[in-house]
Formats: C-alpha cells, sequence, structure tokens
C-alpha cells in the first residue's frame, strides 16, 4: 500500500545559532555546586610547525568509555581578559575505544604575564582564574582560582598547571 503523498512540504525549523556572548551574558538558573570541568594550563611543543605554545586545555571530570568525544570550544579575547566559552560535545571517530574525559587543547602564541582565564558554561556560569605566564623562564604559576560577582554564578571548573604534560623543543 503506497504512502499518502504531503500536499506540502514540511518545514524543518532551524537550529540555534549558538554565541559565546551570549553564554557570557546569559544569567545561570540556581543550582548547586559541581565539578564537571579541570582547566589545565601547560606548555605545548609543536613538532609539526616546530612552535612553541601554551595551551589551554579543558578536559571533562567524567570519563566516557563507548564513544570518544571533544568539547567544543569559543574563544573571546578582551585585553587581560581570556574567556573560554564551552559550547559542548562532539564526537570524534573511534577506531580502538578506551576510557578517557572528552578534552580540548586551546593553543595561544602571545600569552604574556598575568591572565585573567574564564571557563564559561552555556547557561552562563563563570569561573576564574589569574595564572602568570612566564616565556623567558619556561613557567606558569596558578597565582588564584575565585568566582566572579554574578547572579546564581556556582563553581563547576577547578584550575590547575599541568607540569607533567609539559612538552618542549629536544636539543
Amino acid at each position: 500500500m503506497p504512502l499518502k503523498r504531503p500536499d506540502s512540504i514540511p518545514k524543518i525549523p532551524k537550529t540555534r545559532n549558538k554565541k559565546a556572548q551570549a553564554a557570557i551574558d546569559a544569567i545561570p538558573q540556581p543550582k548547586p555546586d559541581k565539578v564537571e570541568y579541570i582547566c589545565k594550563a601547560l606548555f605545548y611543543y609543536d613538532d609539526l610547525v616546530n612552535k612553541q605554545y601554551i595551551s589551554l586545555a579543558i578536559e571533562t571530570v567524567v570519563e566516557f568509555t563507548a564513544f570518544t568525544y571533544e568539547l567544543t570550544v569559543e574563544t573571546v579575547k578582551d585585553k587581560e581578559q581570556l574567556y573560554l566559552v564551552i559550547m559542548g560535545l562532539q564526537a570524534k571517530p573511534n577506531y580502538a575505544p578506551k576510557v578517557q574525559p572528552a578534552r580540548k587543547d586551546t593553543l595561544f602564541e602571545d600569552l604574556i604575564g598575568d591572565i585573567t582565564i574564564n571557563v564559561v558554561k552555556q547557561d552562563g556560569s563563570i569561573n576564574s582564574a589569574i595564572y602568570n605566564f612566564n616565556n623567558v623562564e619556561k613557567k606558569i604559576t596558578l597565582i588564584k582560582e575565585f568566582l566572579p560577582e554574578k547572579e546564581n554564578n556556582r563553581l563547576f571548573c577547578k584550575f590547575k598547571v599541568s607540569e607533567e604534560e609539559f612538552s618542549f623543543l629536544d636539543n
């Protein structure tokens, strides 16, 4: 039995475009504190382009078993402030399953001195830390972690310097 022919083609709604600035300006709903992410600062040397970078890696506390995920992060830079807006998860091809967290490394060449790093969730929550980046001495220092003044702001991210992941040019 054939299917009935439709008189008109149904309209498919357009997907909502998420904007980083909208997440920064949003006021979150009141929720309890729960650490979901870890923001790691580290030095990363890329062998392919022979360049030294500072990597700000955001990874989930939860580890995924069946699928491999990557966080999608948008970056907004404003003088001495750097906003890393977590936009969501994206599935990656998984050839050999392993237990690992979702992670995104954002590479920067020009971070020098005291920089405030703000990690922002889609609901509008912001967690911040002040790092000191010293490229000459190859040293990163976490100065302070704090929650910015914002209505219903909550703790969801921890900050650290991941010295065990540092990589430099081998001479």
